[in-house]
């Protein structure tokens, strides 16, 4: 065994221990949602097994385990990319989201190997999954901490922050991929063991900076220094600022609204802001814009023509399922139920802001 396999081994096995060691901590860790400590567990399960794989192949030449060596990395990207959704979905939307993504690829893989008889060829199935799911994790980030209404509160911008580096991680390992890939078809894999070493140096690196931030996400808040007498009122105090805010101006029919722009208009840090919320209301900032939003729907229902969706839209929601959807939740009916019951009983007024 020439030296460059030798030193390809101990990197890959040590990129499995630590991966073992954060999908053992990261279930333990407190996000707010145990179906994303799942998901997330079962990623760096996958990554220590696959590392292991790669190690038991380049290292020491055991090409039984190509196969499943090669078709693993396909699940890399759903099964992170759902530990995202998890915390931005309810249990049911989030089931139906698993099943698409989990089986998308092996339907991927059924349509490989009745078209494709070259294995290498799966190189670019595989490159193209990282960089879809690249392009998901993005764009969850972009919708901001609000996004994750699963999340809790304290922890939601530190996962957004986590979205971005996740989409980062897929990136680099879709150019490592893509350079192992590219070696295979031009060289034989002659340089593979040394870009394994190459590229196995900054995972180790983020490995590493994800094993030294895991442990701010299992503390509880911190507690407050202040007596909480004073700490209810002052919270209370600022939720009823907010609260005539969004009332005078009727902010929250913005669909782009954000927390971070609340707290500016209010000249208060955004995680005061969200404590204050959680703390009065006993949900967060995005359930409680919702039912501001919720109540400006309610009240066109029973007092105007116009359709569902085009009240849907008057009222900030971005998607027609997520308002039916909430609209149920919170008023126990649809809202072509609600507004046959309002034309039913004229007297009675749709339910409004507290």
């Amino acid at each position: 065994m020439d030296s460059p396999a030798m030193l390809t081994f101990p990197l890959p096995v040590l990129t499995a221990a630590l991966c073992s060691v954060l999908a053992g901590l990261v279930w333990r860790a407190r996000l707010g949602c145990c179906r994303a400590n799942l998901l997330f567990s079962a990623f760096f399960v996958l990554s220590a097994v696959s590392s292991l794989l790669v190690g038991l192949r380049f290292g020491y030449g055991i090409s039984t385990v190509l196969p499943l060596q090669r078709l693993m990395p396909l699940y890399f990207g759903p099964l992170l990319y759902l530990g995202f959704a998890a915390l931005a979905l309810e249990q049911r939307a989030l089931v139906r989201m698993a099943v698409l993504h989990l089986s998308a690829p092996l339907a991927a893989l059924a349509l490989f190997w009745l078209l494709v008889a070259d294995l290498r060829q799966l190189d670019w199935l595989i490159s193209a999954s990282y960089l879809i799911y690249a392009a998901a994790l993005l764009r969850l980030w972009r919708k901001g901490p609000d996004a994750l209404a699963q999340a809790r509160l304290d922890r939601a911008a530190a996962l957004n922050r986590w979205t971005l580096r996740a989409a980062g991680l897929q990136l680099f390992v879709l150019l490592l991929d893509s350079a192992i890939a590219m070696d295979f078809a031009y060289w034989g894999g002659l340089h593979v063991p040394a870009l394994i070493s190459a590229g196995t140096v900054p995972l180790l690196a983020m490995l590493l900076a994800t094993l030294c931030a895991l442990p701010l996400l299992f503390a509880p808040p911190q507690a407050a220094a202040r007596p909480a007498r004073v700490a209810a009122r002052q919270e209370e105090a600022l939720e009823a600022r907010l609260r005539r805010l969004l009332q005078q101006e009727q902010l929250y029919l913005d669909p782009e609204l954000s927390l971070q722009r609340l707290a500016k208009r209010l000249h208060v840090p955004a995680r005061e802001l969200s404590a204050a919320v959680n703390g009065t209301q006993a949900q967060n900032v995005s359930q409680y814009i919702n039912g501001f939003r919720l109540a400006h729907a309610a009240s066109l229902l029973a007092g105007s023509g116009e359709s569902v969706t085009a009240i849907a839209a008057q009222s900030g929601f971005l998607s027609r399922s997520n308002f039916y959807r909430e609209f149920q939740r919170v008023y126990g009916e649809t809202p072509a139920g609600y507004r046959k019951a309002q034309e039913a009983q004229p007297a009675q007024r749709p339910a409004g802001l507290r």
